[in-house]
């Protein structure tokens, strides 16, 4: 089993190359697990985690549902944004400037085979990088993600998740608000969720947050969790 996980930080990134890179990378993997069925040598599978930040976007998810998109093609030129259906799970979802985008490629046969474990780990991973503000992040139930004060009228949502997984190769990943503009999100319904606010650290914190010292918080506590070696 290889732990070792490459760190690339793509610093900002046009959504669709970015989504092309994801998938040369999900190629790679999936093709030497191939060539490793077919074959007497074991060739270990690379993992990778990829950073970026992606100019204005919307996603819709494969079970999504495109009315959750408030805004024509011409208000979304108006407004700088792009719009892509895609091949994760989990419905519509906003990216932007001030948003941290992690994108775990990995082959889970390197770390264990459980899809609703990872999604655990990774909202536990954002859990634990807010617990170092003073944040109290949680999960709530059926509703990917990680929120504040569930179960109250003042839900809200500070980090959305889908992912995509393949013969246990992963792809899509997290995205995390720290100074993102929230006024996006009005131009759809979150994750296709009625009567629920999204939230973002610089909005929980009342201050800017320094986004290079989240990433490496995330990255510790994807370290631990996933027992990975980051290099």
């Amino acid at each position: 089993m290889n732990k070792k996980v490459q760190l690339q930080d793509l610093g900002n990134k046009d959504y669709k190359d970015t989504w092309d890179y994801q998938e040369e990378l999900f190629k790679e993997i999936v093709d030497i697990k191939v060539q490793n069925r077919q074959s007497s040598s074991q060739l270990p599978t690379p993992n990778f985690l990829l950073y970026v930040e992606h100019p204005h976007v919307y996603t819709l998810g494969k079970s999504g549902d495109v009315s959750n998109l408030l805004l024509s093609e011409k208000q979304l030129e108006a407004k700088g944004a792009t719009f892509y259906k895609i091949n994760r799970g989990g419905d519509i979802t906003y990216h932007g400037p001030g948003q941290i985008v992690g994108y775990p490629i990995l082959d889970l046969e390197n770390f264990f085979t459980d899809i609703h474990k990872y999604l655990r780990f990774l909202e536990e991973v954002i859990i634990l990088t807010l617990a170092e503000y003073g944040l109290h992040g949680t999960r709530s139930e059926g509703e990917t993600g990680v929120w504040f004060d569930v179960g109250t009228p003042f839900a809200r949502k500070i980090c959305a998740m889908g992912v995509r997984a393949s013969r246990w190769v992963t792809m899509h990943g997290f995205a995390l608000n720290v100074n993102a503009d929230l006024g996006y999100f009005d131009n759809i319904i979150p994750c296709g969720i009625k009567g629920k606010a999204v939230t973002s650290m610089h909005v929980e914190l009342r201050r800017e947050v320094d986004e290079q010292e989240v990433k490496e918080k995330i990255l510790k506590h994807f370290q631990n969790l996933f027992e990975a070696e980051i290099v």
